[in-house]
């Protein structure tokens, strides 16, 4: 049987998630600036999301840690938008919800704080993480929002809470 198990990021969760984001990036070729592979962040996600109105959920199989997912305000849009940030899960770990899993204690998160909106930013062939957006309501988006520096990520969508 697989324990699956979802806990607000630590700090000693920090260089496991950095490698599993660049890891997953890499597999999908967006190992290039203008992704969350060269964000700063993506080093010290803990202390990136520690602020109020922010938080990022780690997921655990088998005690392993094997992805995680995310919510900030959008940067360079008013208080109404977050964004869905860093949603990337182990090969291995895929096919089991786990995605959606964390997906939905993020826009829970998300709509509990009170934002309105939700948007996000993902490469074309990343697929599989397309489909757990639409199946929460996620619409395209014809443009880019807000300041996000992922100039790289060229699919865009909206959710409406």
């Amino acid at each position: 049987m697989k324990s699956i198990q979802i806990h607000q990021i630590q700090i000693n969760d920090n260089q496991q998630i950095a490698s599993i984001i660049r890891e997953v990036l890499t597999e999908y070729g967006g190992n290039m600036k203008g992704t969350a592979y060269y964000d700063a962040d993506t080093d010290n996600m803990s202390s990136a999301y520690k602020n109020d109105g922010q938080i990022y959920y780690v997921a655990l199989l088998n005690d392993e840690l094997v992805g995680g997912c995310g919510i900030q305000q959008l940067k360079g849009d008013d208080a109404a938008y977050c964004e869905l940030q860093k949603l990337y899960i182990l090969k291995k770990a895929r096919g089991l919800g786990i995605g959606k899993m964390l997906t939905e204690k993020c826009l829970q998160f998300a709509e509990n704080y009170g934002y309105k909106y939700c948007y996000l930013e993902t490469l074309p062939n990343m697929i599989e993480a397309q489909n757990i957006y639409l199946k929460f309501n996620f619409q395209y988006l014809s443009q880019q929002i807000g300041n996000t520096g992922h100039n790289s990520c060229n699919v865009w969508m909206l959710k409406k809470f």
